[in-house]
This record gives structure tokens, sequence and C-alpha cells, in this order.
């Protein structure tokens, strides 16, 4: 690690796991009440997954929360007919797609497949979905024209409908369908493998489904119920004080070490924080995991702006971007919409999301997304960290955050929850993203986007499509992910029931 004048080397031999950017545990208690022998052989000990076809390295702590698991039902739809020809064979189409889909499935070791039924009436499949209250969706497989697939998609469940060209005429049902609101996507592709993308979106319904999100120092209200029938995810309230005792409680030996090995020996430089300052920044990483731990939560948004003893616990900015790296979600200023964006976006696409404060620069019809707290591993927690360096947060010049320098050329979507029933969207590409080319002022981590589409047009209809919450975080923050994940969105607004609007 590079250190300039007035900057203090922090970094010390670690002896914590030797993955680089490790997570910090391998299975539940890692953080509070785990001693440190237990965490570091656990650590060393944890396996890989996959989350949207994204591999987890080693040691990146994805056991010590609960993963939501998803059954998918599968029905394969279609007979001997005049179409594709009369001679054609079903049952050895079926078999071609099942050896292939089996080649796919240690992608998904979170997802099983059920059913398997080979039909050509809705009515002998329909009876089996609906004795299955425990699958997230169902794969239809469309083979040929005789098969009723106007009745799979009236099963009630979400649905998506692979039908490869020459399969029949039916695909032309799924858009009428789509109009009187059931909840089925169409894939009419050649492409084999976007059965692997039908997958993961019905995965990621399904956990979205069954997941919890803790909304620390701030109440839900009345919204936790919309969110919870809308979008998904059970709402926790945590306390100020159960957030205290947590920090409290976390071993300071083992904070130190997590410090030494995820931020203070990873980072380019450190330029005002403290060694303490950082240690504090670790200790309410750890706390917030345990707190996730404990109550089975895959999300933590924090009311960090105002909302919690800064004196005591630090900013929590190290830990949100490190929760992120491992594939979870932690979100700042308690902001619901964000981190509801951003837990899809893990599930559907396994990448992290940068909350940003946008501002526009219209003679590069471009939008400046600026924040002081963003992920490290932005192509997923299987990808390579960005160069970091560790800085105070901007607004008060206190604790650590970090100034993550982004990739130049990288296509992003930026997107986020609204009103609980629908997403903004848009697509761009960074132009700016190395700290050397921003002011000193603002947030510590900026990007400059080009936008696809009008800026002007962009800036002047902000928040037009905002009915219900309309505060100025809810008005302001945008969530940045590496990736154009436009068309995926939308399949995935089909399958949940949201409208996506447009920004640019």
């Amino acid at each position: 690690m590079n250190t300039t004048k007035g900057e203090t080397n922090l970094s010390e031999t670690s002896t914590l796991c030797p993955a680089s950017g490790c997570g910090g545990c391998a299975c539940t208690g890692c953080a509070a009440r785990m001693s440190r022998r237990r965490f570091l052989k656990a650590t060393a000990a944890v396996g890989g997954w996959m989350l949207g076809g994204n591999s987890f390295a080693a040691g990146d702590a994805i056991a010590s929360l609960s993963v939501p698991k998803v059954k998918i039902y599968t029905v394969y739809l279609g007979g001997a007919g005049a179409w594709p020809k009369p001679e054609f064979d079903a049952p050895g189409e079926k078999a071609k797609f099942e050896r292939f889909i089996a080649k796919l499935m240690p992608k998904f070791p979170d997802v099983e497949l059920v059913g398997g039924d080979l039909v050509v009436s809705a009515k002998e499949a329909l009876p089996k979905i609906a004795a299955r209250d425990d699958v997230a969706g169902v794969l239809c497989i469309h083979l040929g024209i005789r098969g009723d697939l106007a009745g799979i998609v009236n099963c009630g469940k979400p649905t998506v409908v692979f039908s490869q060209p020459y399969s029949g005429h039916q695909w032309m049902y799924v858009s009428q369908a789509q109009r009187e609101g059931k909840r089925v996507a169409l894939m009419a592709t050649r492409d084999w493998r976007e059965l692997a993308t039908a997958i993961v979106l019905l995965k990621a319904v399904g956990q979205m489904r069954q997941s919890r999100l803790l909304l620390a120092s701030a109440k839900a209200g009345a919204r936790a119920k919309d969110i919870r029938e809308r979008i998904g995810p059970e709402v926790i309230d945590v306390t100020t004080d159960q957030l205290i005792a947590a920090h409290k409680a976390v071993d300071e030996k083992l904070a130190t070490e997590i410090a030494r090995s995820l931020f203070i020996k990873p980072a380019k430089k450190i330029v005002e924080p403290s060694k303490a300052e950082i240690i504090k920044s670790a200790k309410m990483y750890l706390a917030m995991k345990q707190l996730m731990a404990d109550a089975k939560a895959q999300a933590i948004a924090v009311n960090c702006l105002g909302g919690i003893p800064i004196q005591i616990l630090g900013y929590p900015c190290l830990g949100f971007a490190q929760l992120c790296d491992e594939g979870f979600v932690g979100a700042c200023e308690a902001d619901l919409d964000s981190t509801l964006t951003m837990l899809l976006f893990a599930y559907a696409f396994g990448k992290p999301g940068f909350i940003t404060d946008p501002l526009f620069d219209t003679s590069k019809n471009a939008v400046i997304h600026a924040h002081c707290v963003s992920p490290t591993r932005m192509d997923g927690p299987g990808g390579t960290r960005a160069p970091f360096n560790i800085r105070t947060h901007r607004d008060d010049n206190r604790g650590a955050s970090l100034e993550v320098a982004m990739r130049v050329g990288q296509p992003i979507t930026c997107a986020k929850f609204i009103d609980d029933e629908a997403m903004l969207l848009s697509t761009g590409r960074i132009i700016e993203g190395k700290p050397r080319q921003f002011d000193d002022r603002g947030c510590r981590t900026q990007i400059t986007t080009a936008v696809n589409g009008d800026a002007q047009k962009m800036m002047v209809n902000w928040c037009a499509d905002m009915k219900k919450y309309r505060d100025i975080r809810t008005l302001l923050h945008r969530v940045v992910f590496y990736g154009d994940h436009a068309r995926a969105v939308h399949q995935l607004a089909s399958l949940m029931g949201f409208k996506v609007f447009p920004e640019c």
C-alpha cells in the first residue's frame, strides 16, 4: 500500500483468511459472539457458490447469512401435429432439453427443478402446479403447436415461456396475458442458453419473496405491508439500541483483524482516517452482519445520517461496501427503495449497486453519480476489487468511507423502485471514474456517465413518475449497476407485476 505526505501506512501482515477480500465468516455467528479461532477456521473453510451466474470466491463469507432456496416447476408443452411437422417427436425433443438443462444446473445450487411433465392440455399440468405451494414459478418449454399455452400462463404463478421458432403460434397469447395482468414473460429465441436466464429470473422472483430486510434506526410503518405484498421481502425494524448493543458485543481483536484484512491492507491509500476509526467501522460491519445472521436477513438499511450516534458507531460506509461485495445488501440513509432495487439486482444479475446522489452535466449529455459509500466488487462477488482509498465521510470529514475508482468505458444500468409498484430505469456508460478526474468536493466516489438518451430531457422529467413518497432521499437517490440489464428488467417487471418507467 502506498502512502503520501500526511497519510499513515497502517498495513500490517494479516492473520486472517488468505483469500483476497475475505468477507470474514462462513457460518452464522461470524461476528459479535464468534471466537477468533472459530471465525478464522470457518473463514478458511467456506466454499464458493453461484448467484445469477457469478461465482463467489472462497472466503467471501456467503455461508454466514442465509440464502433463499427456490423451487421452479418445469412443464414441457406440445405433441405431434401439423406444426412443426406431423412426425414431430415431442418426447425426444423433451429429452434433448432435459440434457441441456442438466448441464446448466450445477451453476444454480440454490435452485431445484421439479415437475418435468410433458403435456398437451393445460388441464394435465394445472392441478399439479396448483398443488405445489412451494414453487416460486413455472418454466414452460413450448415444443409444438399441440399444446394449450394460454391455459399454462393462467396457472397463477410467475411463468417464463421458452418458445423457439417453429414451436407453434401460441407465443402470441403471451403479450395478451401480460396486458391482462398475468405474470408471464416470453423468450422467443433459438438460443437455448436463454434457459439459464429464465432460471435466473424465476429464481430472483422466488428469492425476493423469501427475503428479509432489516431497517435500522427507522421505521417502515405501513410501507412494510405494501413491500411484502408487491415486491416480496419482509421488512424488520431494528432499534438504535439494538445496533449499539451489537456493536459493543464485537470482539475488539477480531474487528482489528477484519479491519486489516478487508480495508487497510488492500487500500491504495489511507488519507484522513485513523486506525482506530477504521477498526470502529469494522466493528460496525460485524455488528450489522450479526444482526442479519440472527434475523436470517439478506439486506440491511441504516438511518446513518442523523439517526445513529456516529461518535459511538462510526459511519457504516465500509460495512455497507463489504456486505455488497459479498453479494448481500448494505444501504445508507434508510433508503428502502434503493435497498429493494439492490437486492433484486443481486439475485438476478449478481451485481452490487452503488447508491448515488446524481448531478447533471448537460455539456457532456451526462449524469455525475456520487456518494461516500460504494462497493469495490462492482462486477460481482467473484470479481476483482477496484482500487480504492480510505477517506473520511465528506459531509463532515468524519468517520471512514471508500473512494473507489470505477472502470471507465463500462456500460451501466441506473435504476430504482418507486412507490412500491414501479421502477425507474436508464442506461449509460462511464466516461470518468478515477478520483483524480474530480474536484475534492461532494462525495468521495464519483463517476460521470454518458446517458443513452437525452440528459436534458432526463433532468427536466426527473421523478415525474413518482407519486407517493417525495422526500429528498426518494426523489434524489438512484442506484448504478455494471452492465446493461434493461431487457431483463422488463422481463422481471412482467414476472413481478411492476411497471417500468424509462428516464431518458
